[in-house]
């Protein structure tokens, strides 16, 4: 089982930690962020992980090595010459991820008592191109998906700005989620990828095909979530991180 860890963001809204350290170090109850998620993805069973760099990289590289990779197996996707955004990000470690395996991709800024095996097990029984763990929580900027639980559109509450390809599309028959950062994509993604390139958001090529491939939801009805990329959150982290381990 192969998973990708997004690690290579510059952590400008954790700024001044940021400066010297890059965010996926930073420790929250003595572990760095990225151990936190890699000892998870092990403990799902997971094998072989993908992490990608950018800001301070070699320090993550450092750190990996230090530790022996966790004794797994761990590839580094190296963006330190261009940040590539989530989309791109994908795009770029595709030599590592394709295969006949869905894969799953966490944030390191993500924190949850999310069952990453359900959710893994949830995309093989129903077979979409992404699966996406969706939560109600509070946020300006909310993925739509219909009865049947396909993403069709997105709407920005602040600005009321609306984003779909479906035709007439009405957002307000349309249930509203939160997207949390952690997904399980099909590698026939990348025959949807082709003529993206560069710097790409992986929402906005999921609202671009998901009129002609199901991209869907997925909610844990006891999920508990914590965004830890701010610094308010990283006061919460610690408390946070023994509740639900």
């Amino acid at each position: 089982m192969k998973a990708m860890i997004f690690a290579a963001g510059t952590g400008s809204r954790l700024k001044p930690y940021t400066d010297h350290i890059p965010k996926a170090l930073i420790p929250i109850d003595g572990k760095p962020m990225m151990e936190h998620i890699i000892l998870k993805l092990k403990a799902a069973g997971f094998t072989e992980i993908i992490i990608n760099v950018h800001h301070l990289g070699e320090q993550i590289i450092e750190f990996l090595a230090g530790k022996d990779n966790f004794g797994i197996t761990i590839h580094i996707s190296d963006e330190r010459d261009y940040l590539l955004d989530t989309g791109g990000g994908i795009k770029h470690a595709a030599q590592f991820l394709q295969g006949d395996e869905p894969f799953l991709v966490h944030n390191v800024d993500i924190i949850s008592n999310v069952d990453l095996k359900a959710l893994y097990q949830h995309h093989l029984d129903t077979n979409p191109l992404a699966t996406l763990l969706v939560s109600k929580r509070d946020t300006s900027r909310y993925l739509l998906f219909n009865k049947e639980n396909k993403l069709s559109g997105w709407r920005n509450k602040e600005t009321g700005e609306v984003k779909s390809y479906y035709p007439d599309f009405d957002p307000s028959v349309h249930n509203e989620f939160a997207f949390n950062g952690i997904h399980v994509i099909s590698p026939q993604i990348f025959e949807w990828m082709d003529e993206w390139t560069g710097k790409f958001s992986i929402i906005n090529f999921y609202l671009a095909v998901c009129a002609k491939t199901p991209i869907q939801a997925f909610e844990q009805a006891d999920l508990r979530i914590l965004d830890i990329g701010k610094p308010d959150a990283l006061e919460l982290a610690q408390d946070f991180i023994k509740d639900i381990e």
